[in-house]
């Protein structure tokens, strides 16, 4: 065991300040922390970012013996385990990426009680040679990461999950641990059904990410839009864009590598190599942007991703609010744009009404994609729609949202809405969202001809609203359900018992203004974004100094920069100026073994500029 590992009869705070660093537990962390170690169940559900990991590693090393942590993904795996070797516990992963010999050793040293931390695979621990190795060792707590994944309805379902209450039937005495980042109501039963943790504790953590900048705005020409928050907001920022379809991925991770973007897709159509040397150059460069399908992320743990973009719908708020949650991590300012159309809408119908699930299924799927869509249209705070979705509701609005920050502007369209509905009905509920706009607006074209549509009493009857602001009144509708988008004919747009008080002149219908297009300036908009972290002029050659050291001591390790030190690390010697170890190891993130493997350059560094400074001021 390492010399700067806490002994196991060493107290949770002691290993919270001396191994990781930190002088206070957060949130619920100290309670679940002392329910495992007192050897109880927990099921824990805590934000992304908001110290799921410390739950159990802390309590695995102040039991005697090693921590079993089950973990979906291998890169997470490696993620984990380099980080924890950087703060000096015994931590290993086994997976496929080890060969015969490496896997032989790992498991002897297992035996002989000399890891803290062993990470495995679903599919890697339900082996029955593993579980008879697991058998002979001494296990101090089981933790089953990422837990959502046991969840028949979600995106990231592994069926390996569902074998995982075998755990309790085997090592009844040893305590277990579910953790996920997403989970409603329903998704949080099943956990605690399917993994035997109803008698278990329940932790269920505010749902809420302060320093998260949500904007939601309609696509047009989202290259456009998208380059825009690029170069005014995110100039330099790692982040991650996520597009529905493969090859939208392929065509605007090269687009944005043409307008000079670090920019590198992933998606499960990329070989195993290419997607793992993409993921591995996320980690460790600085400003990479990964355009990603849903593929790309779970359990990815880099402490400054800025920002998170969406250019499609995603098909859930669960799917969107875990998607959104790898943005800002360490807590510091972090942007989500979401970006959505008429299109999206339909393709996302489609794929719900031929997924074959069964029809309950289908309809919660629907139900889903309904919440996701109300959470776009709404003029109210977004924050707290997003956190009333998961049952947890905010005092106020949150200020720190687009609906916040720019209220956005409404209008009276029950005017237009009885135009588009009537001209819907007079072309006979046949056609899409085009077509019906281009009769509405009096375009002359051959499919209005050919259908005789310039003879209906709504040819050309809007034509004072523009084609886009058209499409906008169609979304909005649709979205409050008083039109319907028929997928099984070519789309067409019609009417729902709900339009009738609308047609009958009983019901206004109130409908959010399509914003004027902003013109690029090429300057930040200072009141609207909080994702760039201000450095004063006067620091800044000492931060890019710290940044640099650790970059290069991060290359020497193999290790992305942030298993050094994170950014928040970074920012609070630069702020302290920390002149011998006493005060280094005040700074947060600092704890021991990081003080003994790095504290001696950084200190030596802060030393010179020290130097400079005074020699300036002389």
């Amino acid at each position: 065991m390492n010399d700067t590992q806490p002994t196991t009869d060493a107290s949770p705070r002691y290993i919270l300040e001396h191994t990781f660093g930190y002088t206070e537990f957060r949130g619920d962390q100290q309670a679940i922390i002392e329910t495992l170690v007192n050897g109880q169940d927990a099921l824990v559900l805590m934000p992304t970012g908001g110290g799921k990991s410390l739950c159990y590693q802390i309590p695995a090393l102040a039991r005697p013996g090693c921590g079993v942590v089950i973990s979906p993904l291998i890169a997470l795996m490696q993620d984990q385990v380099e980080a924890l070797t950087a703060v000096g516990v015994a931590a290993a992963f086994l997976n496929s990426s080890l060969d015969y010999q490496q896997a032989q050793t790992l498991e002897a040293q297992l035996l002989r009680g000399e890891l803290d931390l062993l990470y495995l695979a679903p599919e890697r621990l339900l082996q029955p040679r593993t579980l008879e190795l697991l058998s002979q060792a001494h296990i101090s707590l089981f933790a089953i990461d990422e837990a959502h994944c046991v969840s028949q309805w979600g995106h990231d379902f592994r069926a390996d999950y569902l074998q995982l209450s075998c755990l309790h039937e085997r090592f009844p005495s040893v305590p277990r641990v579910a953790l996920t980042a997403t989970a409603d109501q329903r998704t949080q039963g099943e956990i605690a059904r399917r993994l035997d943790l109803e008698n278990a504790r329940h932790f269920v953590s505010s749902f809420d990410r302060p320093n998260i900048q949500y904007r939601i705005a309609a696509k047009n020409n989202p290259k456009r839009q998208l380059l825009q928050f690029l170069n005014e907001e995110h100039q330099g920022n790692a982040g991650v864009i996520y597009c529905l379809s493969r090859n939208k991925v392929e065509t605007t991770a090269s687009w944005l590598q043409q307008q000079g973007f670090n920019a590198l897709p992933y998606h499960a159509g990329l070989s195993a190599e290419v997607r793992a040397e993409h993921q591995r150059r996320f980690l460790r460069e600085e400003g990479v942007i990964v355009v990603a399908t849903i593929a790309f992320g779970m359990g990815i743990d880099k402490p400054d991703v800025r920002f998170v973009a969406h250019l499609d719908l995603p098909k859930s708020i669960e799917a969107y609010y875990q998607e959104t949650g790898r943005a800002g991590r360490d807590g510091e300012p972090a942007t989500a744009l979401l970006l959505y159309g008429l299109e999206d809408v339909v393709k996302l119908s489609q794929m719900a009404n031929t997924s074959e699930g069964s029809e309950e299924h289908k309809r919660q799927e629907r139900q889903r994609l309904d919440a996701m869509l109300g959470l776009c249209e709404i003029t109210s705070c977004r924050r707290r729609a997003l956190l009333r979705y998961f049952n947890e509701e905010l005092a106020q609005d949150c200020g720190n949202c687009d609906t916040c920050l720019t209220p956005p502007v409404t209008w009276d369209a029950s005017d237009a809405s009885r135009k588009l509905m009537s001209c819907i009905y007079r072309t006979g509920q046949r056609f899409g969202a085009a077509h019906v706009i281009d009769v509405l607006r009096g375009a002359d074209t051959e499919k209005i001809r050919q259908f005789n549509h310039n003879q209906v009493s709504t040819y050309g009857i809007g034509s004072d609203l523009s084609a886009n602001e058209w499409r906008a009144v169609v979304r909005q509708l649709v979205v409050r359900g008083y039109l319907q988008v028929n997928a099984e004919a070519f789309n067409a747009l019609q009417l729902t018992e709900q339009c009738r008080p609308v047609l009958r002149g009983e019901e206004s219908v109130q409908l959010r203004t399509l914003p004027k297009a902003a013109k690029a300036t090429g300057k930040p908009d200072s009141g609207r974004s909080r994702a760039a972290v201000e450095i004063s002029e006067q620091d800044r050659p000492l931060w890019d100094a710290l940044r640099g050291l650790r970059k290069s001591l991060a290359e020497e390790l193999g290790v992305p920069p942030y298993v050094v030190f994170h950014d928040a690390t970074l920012r609070e010697m630069l702020s302290a100026r920390p002149r011998n170890e006493q005060e280094m190891l005040a700074v947060s993130g600092i704890g021991d073994s990081k003080l003994a493997r790095f504290g001696e350059p950084f200190l030596k560094l802060l030393a010179e500029f020290e130097t400079v400074t005074e020699a300036d001021t002389n």
